[in-house]
């Protein structure tokens, strides 16, 4: 489980905000192509297009881990009879499943052609690129009493953690929190992809606080092409 407390240990125009529930094997990838945007600058997030719309959160414009840029997945755009364009995209934390418009100033276009999915049941994740699957690793999943949350989710950050730290040695800090702990060890619960160094677990096993647990072998491989703004998609 990831700690944001001040280092990583481990663990159409409305937009609802609410959480998706993906049923397994039905997770929708999305085209080949995701497209993305990185903030420049804070962007309060609202519930329709248009700053007169109700607010919703101020997304800031870098992760409190690395200082990584906040890059976000973008659903829809919308242009406005005077030209503004606004974003429909994915939003971090709690409740899973956020979404919300942004204005598209002060933000840069990008886009990704990886997505990720993790089956709780079969306790495998693989990674898609171009809509195909290019990896597949057995990994560590939540145990009944903390599952790992189901639902489309993204990659907020990626941390390089210290040898002795929990889950090296790296972690994808996700947009999905736990739906059953509220905090963990002095943080709000945040689910990441991460390393079995200092926590063990064998790969197909269940028995997590809801973080899903990798090799060192497929995390080697993940940190060379995965980045912020990915889709994590987790199904049962």
């Amino acid at each position: 489980m990831l700690v944001l407390s001040g280092s990583f240990v481990t663990g159409g125009v409305a937009a609802a905000s609410v959480a998706l529930s993906v049923p397994r094997r039905a997770a929708a990838l999305g085209p080949p192509t995701q497209p993305l945007t990185a903030l420049l600058a804070a962007h309060e997030a609202y519930a329709q297009p248009g700053a007169s719309a109700q607010p919703l959160e101020l997304v800031a414009a870098r992760r409190p881990l690395t200082g990584e840029r906040t890059v976000l997945p973008v659903l829809a755009t919308w242009t406005s009879a005077r030209s503004a364009r606004w974003l429909d995209v994915m939003l971090p934390g709690r409740p899973n499943g956020r979404t919300g418009w942004i204005s598209g100033t002060a933000t840069r276009a990008m886009n990704t052609t990886f997505a990720i999915v993790v089956d709780t049941t079969t306790r495998e994740l693989t990674v898609y690129q171009h809509g195909r699957p290019v990896r597949t690793a057995s990994v560590v999943v939540g145990k009944p009493s903390t599952p790992t949350p189901i639902g489309r989710f993204f990659v907020e950050e990626v941390v390089q953690l210290a040898p002795k730290a929990v889950g090296a040695p790296y972690a994808f800090a996700l947009s999905a929190r736990s739906n059953v702990l509220q905090e963990f060890d002095g943080g709000p619960g945040q689910i990441a992809l991460h390393g079995l160094e200092n926590v063990g677990g064998t790969p197909g096993t269940a028995v997590s606080h809801g973080c899903v647990r990798l090799t060192n072998a497929t995390l080697a491989w993940m940190v060379t092409r995965i980045g912020p703004g990915v889709l994590v998609t987790i199904t049962r």
